[in-house]
């Protein structure tokens, strides 16, 4: 028997009342200093453990601090810089094309609204809401593989679409 909007919304506030006292300050495991060093460890984090993407990232920011420095380096370089993350090409192309946008369309500065974080080449929801939820701090639905299976699990969706499970859960 599936459960109604209010039984959802009951269920999910003692969720949250939970986990805010088992987690006061829950912090994500990617490590970062600004926005745009975030959006780059979440495009690393991609079929990437945390751990292998802080390996990565620690050398890596140093080395690259904006979007302009990631358009000068050679492509095979900075498939070098990211290969243990795996699918470093795609990675790469991904990274290159979103700091090209960054550049061209927004002035060398990530955009804090969701709407624009999506349209850049390689961000997808999922990625958006890491940068626009912890970041920016704003109310965000990080769909990831456990979550959509805890949720599923709980009852509060039987979707199996992330964006499908983010629309609902919003609701």
């Amino acid at each position: 028997m599936s459960k109604s909007i209010e039984e959802k919304k009951e269920m999910v506030e003692k969720i949250i009342e939970r986990l805010s006292k088992l987690y006061p300050e829950p912090k994500i495991e990617l490590n970062y200093s600004t926005p745009f060093e975030l959006l780059i460890a979440t495009i690393l984090a991609a079929q990437c453990t945390d751990k292998r993407v802080n390996m990565v990232t620690e050398k890596l920011f140093k080395k690259y601090k904006t979007p302009q420095d990631y358009l000068k380096v050679k492509e095979e370089e900075l498939q070098e810089d990211i290969k243990p993350t795996g699918f470093y090409k795609n990675k790469t192309k991904s990274i290159i094309k979103c700091c090209r946008t960054l550049v061209e369309k927004h002035g060398g500065n990530l955009p804090e609204e969701f709407e624009e974080l999506v349209k850049l080449p390689g961000v997808g929801r999922k990625t958006a809401n890491v940068v626009y939820g912890i970041a920016y701090k704003k109310p965000a639905i990080i769909v990831d593989t456990h979550f959509k299976r805890v949720t599923n699990r709980l009852g509060l969706t039987s979707q199996s679409n992330p964006t499908k499970i983010e629309f609902e859960l919003q609701n």
